[in-house]
């Protein structure tokens, strides 16, 4: 029983009829049938319920009233004529004594209708993104998202798991990606720093004695937008483990996650334990990625040494790859057609060539290939009707070529892409270190505070020439689900001797350690615990669970594409009194 309403208006059955009742809600529609009769839609949280106006006293007002008004309806419950078995209250109606006007809405026109506010522009459903919420459509995501997140929480209390709140306002710390800063009134000229992750303090609760700790936490980045990445702040499910190993993570969320995507889902298949574990150059080198989307079928396969040399000049010193597709019935327009795409998405120019049904090779660059077709035909296990698809560049480009190939061609050719399910992989094995872009140097690959593979041998080894620097790697794994990023991790380096020999590497020294990292580097020095840990982001969850392309359907406030809440008109200047009490002068220059 609600204080203003008997029901809401996803609940009347037959069962309520004859019942005195009283709903409160948006008007959604309203139908006139004639100058006395007319049926309007009222909308609430639960649902919509159909009330039939059938006298004049009744018609005034409704005429009287904006769509999306709220308004309340006295009434008694009767069953419908003309049923709607699509809707859950499709077998009653409601006839009104009493209809009051709670909060009018005072506008004839509505910058976009409600139930079809996905097809409005994306500026106009985010200026007005309370009335986008409106739409059951919409809502769902967000009621989605509400269920997932109780179900993480629910399932790492029952394995043992801490909810532990970390600071917002923090130090500004190097993660790999740019802070927002906030000026400190009391300290001038000093800044915190909002949270890019909760990594430090969560490796510190491990030294403070906590067993497992998680929290869903919020993370403050200052990245461009992309379809899987929102500009500004995310959520992630955040954990660690002490006395833990990879196995251990691992073994945690391939628990926790299968139930709840089989349950909540779009598709109610997922991988079970254990996951596909795929060593990070072995990704590279079959799928072209380190996100691999294990519901495609498809392979890269190296043929350098077959065709580097065969008369195409595009192949002349260069790494070639080549992922055969086999059955495709796709045309010359079609394939050309998915060709380009790639070359948008990669940057890179792809080719091809097919093996015909009579087993002969035909189109694209097949002539080049001619004396050297058994050699190919056998490395790819060709068959009639196989289309193949080849790149070719550095090794980092045939690769890159290749996996936006594999995507491309997996998900256009019948049978080779199975979308209804989520399948979920460990990537494993990274490299510690790579050879910086722009500075030509050693530098860190990922997460510098990663164990690496093999602990202080390993790196003493590289220090005495016995090994390649680059080829050590890092006991590091992402968590990939239907070529998404969930999450990065790591078995955390807990030893202070091994983490001033791996930053001695980049030629950082243990000064260096011990004033950027001045908490972590003292308390390790306290007595650590091997300590493990990941954060799978909870918002690329959702945006998977509901089979939605962009992140921006599952977050209920969002940002555009620019970072700028157009709702709210953030971020905006602020006045001069706030800008002298935190010591900021504002120069924006010519």
């Amino acid at each position: 029983m609600f204080q203003n309403r008997t029901h809401n208006c996803g609940e009347l059955r037959l069962a309520n009829v004859g019942e005195k009742v009283k709903l409160c809600g948006w008007m959604e529609n309203v139908r006139a049938v004639g100058s006395n009769f007319a049926f309007v839609v009222l909308r609430d949280f639960y649902g919509t319920t159909q009330i039939v106006v059938e006298t004049e006293d009744m018609m005034n007002i409704i005429r009287s009233i904006n769509k999306e008004s709220t308004i309340s309806v006295e009434g008694t419950v009767r069953e419908r004529d003309s049923k709607n078995p699509k809707q859950t209250t499709g077998d009653v109606e409601v006839v009104p004594e009493k209809i009051d006007i709670l909060g009018r809405c005072r506008y004839n026109e509505l910058p976009f209708e409600i139930n079809r506010s996905r097809e409005a522009d994306e500026t106009a459903r985010l200026k007005y993104r309370y009335l986008d919420l409106r739409n059951p459509a919409v809502k769902k995501n967000i009621i989605l998202r509400c269920n997932v997140v109780a179900a993480l929480r629910k399932a790492m209390i029952e394995h043992d798991f801490m909810e532990i709140t970390t600071p917002i306002l923090t130090a500004s710390s190097p993660e790999g990606a740019r802070d927002y800063l906030v000026p400190a009134r009391k300290h001038p000229g000093k800044f915190y720093a909002l949270p890019q992750a909760p990594q430090q303090f969560k490796q510190l609760l491990m030294t403070s004695g906590f067993d497992r700790y998680f929290q869903i936490a919020p993370c403050f980045r200052d990245e461009d937008a992309r379809g899987d990445r929102s500009p500004g702040e995310f959520y992630q499910l955040d954990m660690e483990m002490a006395f833990a190993s990879q196995d251990d993570v691992f073994a945690v969320l391939e628990d926790v996650l299968p139930p709840i995507f089989a349950e909540y889902g779009t598709y109610n298949i997922a991988s079970s334990a254990p996951f596909a574990r795929i060593p990070y150059l072995t990704a590279m080198d079959e799928y072209g990625s380190d996100k691999p989307d294990l519901r495609i079928d498809l392979r890269a396969k190296d043929i350098t040494d077959l065709v580097q040399d065969c008369g195409f000049e595009p192949f002349a010193g260069k790494r070639i790859k080549a992922i055969p597709v086999s059955n495709c019935t796709l045309t010359r327009k079609q394939i050309e057609k998915l060709l380009t795409d790639c070359e948008v998405q990669s940057g890179l120019k792809s080719y091809w060539f097919k093996m015909d049904e009579t087993g002969a090779l035909a189109g694209g660059i097949a002539k080049f290939l001619a004396e050297r077709k058994d050699a190919v035909s056998e490395r790819l296990s060709l068959t009639p009707n196989t289309l193949v698809i080849v790149t070719s560049g550095t090794l980092g480009e045939a690769q890159k070529a290749a996996g936006v190939a594999i995507k491309f061609f997996g998900a256009a050719c019948e049978g080779h892409m199975d979308k209804e399910r989520y399948e979920f992989c460990w990537i494993t094995d990274f490299p510690m270190y790579e050879i910086g872009d722009e500075s030509g140097e050693l530098e860190f690959c990922h997460n510098p505070f990663s164990m690496p593979s093999g602990g202080m041998e390993t790196l003493l080894k590289a220090e005495r020439g016995e090994i390649d620097p680059l080829d050590i790697m890092a006991d590091q794994y992402d968590l990939v689900c239907n070529g998404v990023e969930l999450s990065s991790g790591a078995v955390r380096n807990h030893d202070p001797e091994i983490m001033i020999k791996a930053f001695e590497m980049v030629k950082l020294g243990e000064e260096d350690v011990k004033a950027k990292f001045p908490a972590m580097y003292n308390a390790f020095c306290y007595g650590a615990p091997p300590h493990a840990g990941i954060a799978p982001g909870v918002d690329r969850m959702v945006m998977l669970l509901a089979a939605e392309d962009t992140i921006r359907e599952i977050i209920p406030f969002p940002m555009n594409k620019n970072a700028q809440d157009i709702m709210m008109g953030a971020p905006c200047e602020v006045e001069q009194k706030q800008l002298d009490e935190v010591h900021i002068k504002i120069d924006l220059g010519e």
